[in-house]
C-alpha cells in the first residue's frame, strides 16, 4: 500500500502546483465614477502630522541617554531635546508622555526613582524652552521596560533613558 502511496502524494502535488494563481503584473483600473481616496497629508514618510511618526521622522531622537546613576541633562540630551521643543511649537495641541528608564541594576524601588527623576529632567529642560508643562505628563517604568536585553553596558547604556511620546 506505501508503494503505491508516494506517487500519488507527488502527482497530486504536482497537479496543486501547476493551478497555483499569479498575481498581475498591474491592477486593474477603478471603476469608472469612483476616485480614489487622498493620502493623508504627512511631513515625512507616510506620518500624519502631529502623529508619533512623524515626531521621530522629524526631531534628533524621541529620546536621550544618561549616564550610570545620573539624571544630568548633558549637550547632546539638550540638542535632542531642542529639536523636539521645535516639533511641539509646530503642533501646539500635541501632548507627550516622557517615560524614565533605567538599566537592569539596582532595585525596583531605586530605577522607579531615578526613572521618574529622568523622565522629570527632559520635562524641565523642555519647559525651560517654552514647552507649557501642561502638555506633558511623566511616568517612570524603573527597570520594567528594558529598550535592550543583555547584561553588559552596551544594553545598559541604551536602556539609560527618557523616551517622548506624543499622545495627542
Amino acid at each position: 500500500m506505501l508503494k503505491y502511496a508516494t506517487p500519488l502524494l507527488i502527482t497530486t502535488g504536482l497537479v496543486l502546483a501547476g493551478c497555483a494563481k499569479k498575481a498581475p503584473e498591474e491592477l486593474p483600473p477603478p471603476p469608472a465614477g469612483t476616485t480614489e481616496p487622498a493620502p493623508p497629508a504627512s511631513t515625512g514618510p507616510g506620518y500624519a502630522p502631529g502623529s508619533q511618526g512623524d515626531f521621530v521622522a522629524n526631531t534628533m531622537s524621541d529620546r536621550i541617554l544618561f549616564e550610570l546613576d545620573s539624571y544630568t541633562v548633558d549637550s547632546q540630551d539638550q540638542a535632542i531635546l531642542q529639536s523636539q521643543a521645535q516639533w511641539l511649537a509646530q503642533y501646539p495641541n500635541a501632548r507627550v508622555t516622557i517615560e524614565g528608564h533605567a538599566d537592569e541594576r539596582g532595585t525596583r524601588e531605586y530605577n522607579l526613582a531615578l526613572g521618574e527623576r529622568r523622565a522629570n529632567a527632559a520635562k524641565n529642560y523642555l519647559a525651560s524652552l517654552g514647552v507649557s508643562p501642561d502638555r506633558m505628563t511623566t511616568v517612570s517604568y524603573g527597570k520594567e521596560r528594558p529598550e535592550a536585553l543583555g547584561s553588559n553596558e552596551a544594553a545598559w547604556a541604551q536602556n539609560r533613558r527618557a523616551v517622548s511620546v506624543v499622545v495627542q
